[in-house]
């Protein structure tokens, strides 16, 4: 099994590049919810003291004002990038007062769509569309999904990869397409045994009865203010979580980037009847959604794993990935960990890296249509059933048990971790993998089944158990945390700038809003 990934790298060694791998580029987003010291979704605004999240590069909303997402830059050593995390919630904890960031995934408690605050970026065009975009997903889908958070992992491969992948790969193309080629070629794989990410690191197997008022077929009650599946590993990435029904008939394809493109674009561009009925306008003339197809924009559409290049200013995403190829992958499927300050860890990006790496060399494919029912089967079924012993995967035309799956693709990793660690004394990677391993064989010691237990042990309802952590994160970064001075100078004098750069934007613009979205969505 997994023959093919251990060919490429031993002919990649024997080429004398087993130095290729070290130093990808890793970088995080990480959304947490402002709560209130009961434990409800704060209404205040984003707070001015943090900047204008319109502008500011590493502190912004995601879909409502009371969900902070925190962007790190890009490094090479994945502690700098921890570090860099670490530093943002030090700096935004000191201007909160008495509020808390959510621990978890799941939200804490919350009411109907009218308490929860959509995200407002200002009157610039750009903050308007930003704005309206929203108003379209609750308009759509309600804003109760739009509170759960997650953790997004930023991966490109190091510059002097290019040369060794082309000489295994005997390529002559040109180096965006090989690169482009080759990024689509990890994103199958990744769709076909991402559902690891959600089996090993979910944390996500119980919700907040607010969150599902109502009984849901599958799910027990744990307490009074708690739902949950007993086998559940990651309830984000389930049916109640991010996927989206209504998208499954839109076929976009990862089988190359024109495919992917041309398919999303179509999405964008194609009439939704549904969403025609929502209505563009209402009866003051405020957008109600950014136009009635069946896609607003392209992150409106739900992936674990997306194909990203850095736009330009105004420029579609879609228009950046055909002008200038995939520069990195954005890796969707990681649960914010309760038990971790910052919701990941160490030994968990290096994992997640050495896995990538793993997506890349395995023979890839195109993906059938019967291949999208079987993808599509295991992502749901391993978060809601992930850690039931008897469950079976079937992936091709071979069906197993989810933990002997497991236990295939870590051991087919082992190369891969080496060639990372080659420089490493300490071995981090190897490190992290076999840790990994030692889960697998205790599977008490997955995050999901810790989370259960740690409810169960202490008598908490999840509510209960989210706050807890929600108030240990806190005074660990009030009280046991430092930035250095530089770095907390270097954070005010960017809430000072993105402050400026939004009323700089209010003031330059020239063209009125439906002008500005005719334009934009004009773009070839």
């Amino acid at each position: 099994m997994f023959d093919t990934s251990q060919k490429k790298l031993t002919r990649l060694i024997n080429g004398g590049f087993s130095d290729c791998l070290i130093d990808g580029l890793k970088g995080i987003e990480k959304e947490s919810l402002r709560v209130t010291p009961d434990g409800w979704i704060s209404q205040a605004p984003h707070p001015k003291s943090l900047g204008a999240a319109l502008t500011h590069p590493y502190i912004t909303t995601d879909y409502s004002e009371a969900l902070l997402e925190f962007i790190t830059p890009p490094f090479s050593d994945t502690k700098q990038t921890l570090r860099f995390l670490s530093d943002i919630h030090r700096f935004v904890y000191d201007r909160l007062g008495t509020e808390l960031l959510w621990a978890t995934s799941m939200p804490c408690r919350v009411g109907d769509d009218d308490t929860i605050p959509i995200a407002n970026y200002g009157t610039s065009n750009v903050g308007q569309m930003k704005s309206v975009y929203r108003r379209g997903l609750r308009n759509r889908y309600g804003s109760i999904m739009q509170t759960i958070s997650g953790i997004h992992f930023n991966y490109s491969f190091p510059e002097k990869f290019w040369n060794s992948w082309s000489y295994i790969q005997y390529g002559s193309f040109g180096r965006d397409r090989l690169v482009s080629d080759a990024y689509f070629r990890l994103i199958r794989n990744f769709q076909r045994y991402g559902w690891l990410l959600s089996y090993l690191f979910g944390t996500s197997p119980a919700v907040c009865k607010t969150f599902l008022p109502k009984e849901v077929d599958g799910f027990d009650e744990f307490d009074n203010g708690t739902w949950y599946q007993s086998h559940a590993t990651s309830l984000r990435m389930s049916d109640i979580g991010y996927k989206n029904k209504n998208q499954a008939a839109l076929n976009v394809t990862y089988n190359n980037i024109n495919e992917y493109v041309r398919s999303l674009t179509r999405a964008i561009e194609t009439p939704s009847s549904d969403y025609d009925a929502i209505g563009l306008l209402d009866d003051e003339g405020g957008y109600r959604q950014l136009n009635t197809n069946f896609l607003q924009i392209e992150n409106e559409f739900y992936s674990f794993i997306r194909p990203k290049q850095i736009a330009n200013s105004g420029e579609k995403p879609t228009l950046a990935l055909k002008r200038r190829g995939v520069g990195y992958v954005e890796i969707r499927a990681l649960d914010v960990g309760a038990f971790d300050v910052v919701g990941c860890n160490e030994a968990q990006l290096r994992f997640v890296e050495t896995f990538l790496a793993f997506c890349l060399f395995e023979d890839s494919p195109p993906v059938s249509k019967f291949e999208v029912e079987q993808i599509e089967y295991n992502q749901s079924v391993v978060a809601c059933c992930g850690r039931d012993p008897a469950l079976e995967l079937t992936i091709g035309y071979k069906k197993r048990k989810v933990r002997d799956w497991v236990q295939i693709i870590c051991d087919s990793l082992d190369g891969f971790a080496e060639l990372l660690d080659i420089n490493e004394v300490q071995k981090p990677y190897c490190m992290a993998l076999e840790q990994q391993k030692n889960i697998l064989r205790d599977s008490e010691r997955l995050p999901s089944t810790r989370l259960m237990e740690d409810m169960s042990s202490n008598n908490e309802s999840f509510f209960d158990f989210a706050m807890r952590k929600s108030a240990e994160h806190q005074i660990y970064f009030q009280d046991g945390y430092a930035i250095t001075k530089d770095r907390e100078r270097e954070f005010e004098l960017e809430v000072e700038k993105s402050l400026q750069n939004q009323k700089d934007m209010e003031r330059s613009d020239d063209v009125s809003f439906p002008d500005y979205l005719k334009r934009y969505f004009s773009q070839r």
